[in-house]
């Protein structure tokens, strides 16, 4: 049987990289032109570009996306923060968030051919190695949250490749919501980690990504003082819901 399963694999592999690419290139002229009206107008009309890829690719592949609210729906710019399973978590993002956002994402990833072009016009850059680049990623986030932009922040800092649901988050993403009294909005994604794990590319597989959206967590009246509750009770209430769909060693059996 695995004889058979390993050429096709192979062939969905190759189909799922060709469309991905086919559909990129595709959108690449319209994203030039729109970026050239600058970081937020641009990068707003950008995002409409990127959601016609998923909205066609995610199907193409036999992925279907679904999102479920364990929370009311609204317009209200928050800061979304995702546990981070894959590397197919941030195309999961453009399919299912509420327009506009930005996600935070790695610098290293803008040096690509062609995608890093789209990237570094989509995303708020950040290069950890770099004190004053933080701090300029801060600040474009803070502007991009004052005009009514959310911002998606993965507070793990990696993609988690450990048996338990979430590592240990950053103060980051606590430390902003509470600057600017802006919501924190917890959101799961549940199966990316199955569809394209850490082993490679060549695991990538068709099946079901389904996304949670919890209810938002109120920063009012908070200081810097607490972020540290803000954080605890942010990772404790995604682990708990996460727990409800996986299973995952206890802490007690860990080790």
């Amino acid at each position: 049987m695995n004889f058979l399963l390993k050429p096709l694999r192979v062939i969905y592999v190759v189909y799922a990289a060709a469309t991905f690419l086919g559909i990129m290139f595709l959108i690449l002229p319209p994203i030039f032109l729109a970026s050239l009206l600058g970081k937020q107008r641009g990068g707003n009309i950008i995002f409409y570009f990127l959601r016609f890829w998923a909205h066609t690719w995610f199907p193409l592949v036999g992925m279907w996306v679904s999102r479920k609210y364990e929370c009311e729906r609204d317009n209200a710019p928050c800061i979304y923060v995702v546990n981070h399973r894959s590397y197919l978590d941030a195309a999961i993002a453009v399919k299912v968030m509420r327009l506009p956002f930005r996600p935070l994402g790695k610098v290293e990833l803008s040096k690509i051919p062609f995608f890093g072009f789209i990237y570094r016009n989509s995303i708020v850059a950040v290069d950890r190695s770099n004190a004053s680049a933080r701090a300029r990623s801060v600040r474009e986030m803070m502007t991009a949250l004052k005009a009514g932009i959310s911002i998606l922040m993965f507070p793990e800092g990696t993609t988690n490749d450990s048996d338990q649901p979430l590592r240990s988050f950053h103060n980051g993403a606590f430390r902003m919501a509470i600057e600017l009294q802006i919501p924190v909005k917890p959101v799961l994604y549940l199966d990316a980690g199955h569809r394209l794990p850490h082993k490679g590319p060549m695991h990538i597989s068709p099946g079901k990504c389904r996304v949670v959206f919890l209810p938002s967590i109120p920063v009012a009246g908070l200081t810097l003082n607490d972020i540290n509750t803000l954080k605890q009770q942010t990772f404790d209430i995604m682990e708990a819901e996460l727990r409800k769909y996986h299973h995952y060693p206890t802490l007690q059996q860990v080790g």
